[in-house]
């Protein structure tokens, strides 16, 4: 089990603004809602070492919106442990995690759009982060 499924397993996150993979790629994002999608991503690094630093450098997730993607899964996006996170995920149809983006900066995310295989996540703030459901770096900025 990575890193970030044992995280996920107590519904927590690195607080970094980042992507998180299942199967432990984990890459710095930056959030850039003036620019579609979103956010780009930066370099990957390494969870297990940044968590092995500081292992309470975690926040607590809470989904606020759900859409069922069937036997695909779900989205799920929602709030972090501070008033200025929000995260938006894929899950499997048990909740296991497949992909994780975390933002310190963006507020919580409350609603979703699906449109073909593209997934558009608004925060309260009213920032958009656009999203491949199968990979979040395809197509990314």
């Amino acid at each position: 089990m990575t890193a970030i499924e044992r995280l996920w397993e107590e519904w927590t996150l690195p607080i970094r603004d980042a992507l998180h993979y299942a199967d432990g790629r984990s890459y710095d994002v930056d959030l850039t809602p003036d620019v579609p999608p979103g956010f780009t991503v930066a370099a990957p690094f390494d969870l297990d070492a940044t968590l092995e630093d500081d292992p309470s450098w975690v926040s607590a997730v809470d989904g606020l919106t759900v859409v069922d993607l069937g036997v695909r899964g779900l989205l799920w996006g929602g709030e972090g442990s501070h008033g200025s996170d929000g995260f938006l995920a894929r899950l499997t149809t048990d909740r296991a995690l497949i992909w994780a983006l975390f933002f310190t900066e963006s507020n919580p995310f409350d609603r979703i759009r699906v449109s073909g295989n593209t997934a558009t996540f608004r925060s309260t703030l009213d920032i958009e982060i656009a999203v491949d459901i199968d990979d979040p770096r395809r197509g990314e900025g």
